[in-house]
């Protein structure tokens, strides 16, 4: 679930530019897709967590989940719900704002040169 796949029409252009890059076409570089919100807030619980040097069940114990739930959530797997949220950032002593603020450099990260653009389909 959550798997990002490009559209054909680019994907087939950019195959071919790479097969074939002495016919006249420049090699491209392949495109990688903008990170999800929920991935760049797992990597940013993660890294929080890590940081105070606690264990999932730590934290997951605090802020009242399992800690299954904490690691799919670390792993962008899955988007909590505002309170979920709440109650994680609260459990590493975090505001919510500073949590967002914090993952949401993580969206920033890639440049907008190596980003995917036009339409991609998220398959479930």
């Amino acid at each position: 679930m959550g798997d990002m796949v490009r559209l054909p029409d680019r994907l087939a252009r950019a195959r071919r530019r790479s097969q074939h890059p002495g016919r006249g076409l420049p090699a491209e570089v392949p495109l990688r897709p903008a990170p999800l919100w929920r991935e760049a807030l797992g990597r940013q619980l993660r890294g929080e967590r890590e940081f105070r040097g606690e264990r999932i069940a730590d934290v997951a114990g605090r802020a009242g989940l399992s800690p299954q739930y904490l690691s799919e959530l670390e792993r962008g797997k899955k988007d909590p719900s505002s309170e979920m949220l709440e109650a994680l950032a609260g459990a590493l002593d975090l505001s919510v704002i500073d949590l967002t603020r914090r993952a949401g450099a993580h969206l920033g990260a890639v440049p907008p040169q190596r980003q995917a653009t036009g339409p991609v389909l998220l398959a479930a």
